[in-house]
């Protein structure tokens, strides 16, 4: 095996185009491993760690091509990223004359005078610049950029709230602006509910779950995941509230987020009671007696938030999603833990949603289960190895630790069906929980990869395993192919995350109960 390197100056590509691009070269025969990342000094230093190169010249503004394998793969990987990296199609008007490239926002609006979102995608150390310069031209901001500083942070959305503008971000992944996602977003039906979301893949399965009930979105607005810290004041949220507020197509709100500072959770719900509209607010894990009041209803879970949100809008009965399985779903499971020795009594939840993780943390927790994890909710404890689980495990291969130089586990599901595998072959593994995420940057087919690896496995051997797919059927890769795909490999499909961690934790109790152990 041989590590080499291409340093392309000057060449500017957003993250998403290129860990596109690395997952593609990392699945080509005799590729170990790869990565195409700006020149930044953290991707420097990342690369360096991972063995993909030492004392690389590159700058900031610079493209690294880094691979690691056979001669001959390398130089294959090479090739077709760079062939992939100069692939788009030149735009020619009508007399052929190719028309100048814009590398300015002045220059964008000046070609689009009605722009008025400006979506950024640069390294960390650059992105505030940028937002700002947008802010100033009057643009609103969606910063899919992240390693932004708080001080930078609250500067930017501060100078937001002087111009009337919202800024969506820093590492806001997902939005949907008139009907056009935008980021890690799924295809949805326009409608009359409208969200501001501080969590990517909660939006995600809201605005999917909204679909499938057979209602639709208005618009859907990240803020990004410290906008409701103390130290920001939920500005974008409360921005994002007013303007749903204001909003004639928008006849219901929904509120995502991990639980706010408590003074910025009571600014946020005071604004949310005098919407004048119904107001459904899911802080996941706050007390529903913490957040009710006259139109503000609590959802306990992302999936009763848009259950709550379509009742409100049909203006039928509010029921919240069942955090327990019906006797048919009891039965199911019953049947499906017959095989499993009772040595098998672990859960074992593998995610690459960061807020899939956290709410399925919650929920076992509320069943009996404290669990391990590299990003933990109160009560449970992190895990000291994030490459090896250690009692009941759920892991969010999302986070950082996971991602430095290689694509995110929506883009490239490789690593995360890996670990799945891992638990799997864990004699003292019960269940695997895990899900998949459909939509605009995500794998063209997330169920494949994983399904190779089942097929070789005697099924009489493996553990149970629950998933959730996070998508439409209007998604590229189909939600229904996707969940079909699954069941023929014997894999038991949730309705939403909430109710496979609900399956899960059952499936521990069954096993608990066979050798009258307690959670």
């Amino acid at each position: 095996m041989k590590s080499e390197h291409k340093v392309f100056n000057n060449l500017y590509q957003d993250s998403v185009s290129l860990m596109q691009i690395s997952a593609q070269i990392s699945k080509l025969p005799g590729i170990q491993q790869a990565s195409v990342v700006m020149g930044t000094a953290t991707n420097l230093e990342q690369l360096h760690d991972a063995g993909l190169g030492d004392n690389i010249a590159a700058g900031p503004n610079d493209l690294v091509i880094a691979v690691q394998g056979e001669d001959d793969a390398c130089q294959e990987a090479l090739d077709l990223a760079h062939q992939r990296l100069n692939s788009k199609p030149a735009e020619s008007g009508n007399d052929g004359v190719r028309a100048p490239d814009l590398v300015s926002m002045e220059m964008a609006l000046e070609k689009e005078p009605e722009s008025n979102l400006a979506l950024i995608s640069v390294p960390g150390d650059y992105a505030a610049a940028e937002a700002i310069k947008a802010l100033n031209l009057g643009m609103n901001v969606m910063m899919f950029s992240d390693n932004v500083s708080v001080a930078q942070e609250k500067a930017i959305k501060t100078l937001a709230r002087e111009r009337n503008r919202i800024v969506m971000g820093p590492d806001c992944g997902t939005a949907i602006v008139n009907g056009i996602p935008l980021g890690f977003a799924n295809v949805v039906n326009r409608g009359a509910i409208g969200i501001v979301g501080a969590s990517g893949t909660g939006v995600q399965e809201v605005t999917c779950r909204i679909d499938q009930l057979g209602a639709g979105i208005s618009q859907a607005l990240g803020t990004g995941g410290h906008d409701l810290s103390e130290e920001i004041g939920g500005i974008s949220m409360l921005f994002g509230l007013q303007a749903l507020a204001e909003d004639p197509a928008t006849q219901v709100i929904v509120l995502i987020s991990k639980p706010p500072a408590k003074a910025v959770a009571e600014r946020i719900l005071e604004q949310a009671q005098a919407a004048g509209k119904p107001v459904v607010v899911n802080f996941l894990g706050a007390k529903p007696e913490d957040i009710t009041r006259p139109g503000v209803t609590a959802a306990t879970t992302l999936a009763s938030a848009a259950d709550l949100a379509v009742a409100l809008l049909n203006k039928t009965e509010l029921r919240q999603h069942a955090t327990r399985p019906d006797e048919a779903q009891l039965a199911m499971l019953e049947q499906a833990c017959s095989t499993l020795p009772a040595t098998r009594q672990l859960i074992r939840g593998v995610f690459a949603g960061g807020t899939f993780c956290y709410e399925a943390q919650l929920l076992c927790q509320q069943n009996g289960f404290t669990a391990s994890s590299n990003t933990p909710v109160s009560g449970n404890s992190k895990l000291a190895d994030i490459w090896k689980s250690s009692g009941h495990t759920l892991i969010d291969m999302g986070d950082d630790d996971f991602t430095r130089g290689k694509p995110h586990p929506m883009i490239d599901p490789t690593l995360r069906n890996q670990r799945i595998l891992d638990e799997l072959n864990d004699p003292q593994t019960a269940v695997v929980l895990f899900d998949l995420v459909l939509g605009y940057g995500a794998s063209e087919d997330p169920a494949a990869g994983l399904l190779e690896l089942l097929a070789q496995i005697d099924k009489q051997k493996l553990p149970v395993l629950i998933a959730h797919v996070c998508g439409t059927e209007a998604d590229p890769q189909q939600r229904n192919r996707q969940i079909e795909a699954l069941r023929e490999a014997g894999v038991i499909v949730a309705d939403c995350n909430a109710q496979a961690a609900v399956w899960a934790s059952s499936v521990a109790l069954i096993q608990a109960k066979k050798n009258g152990a307690s959670a």
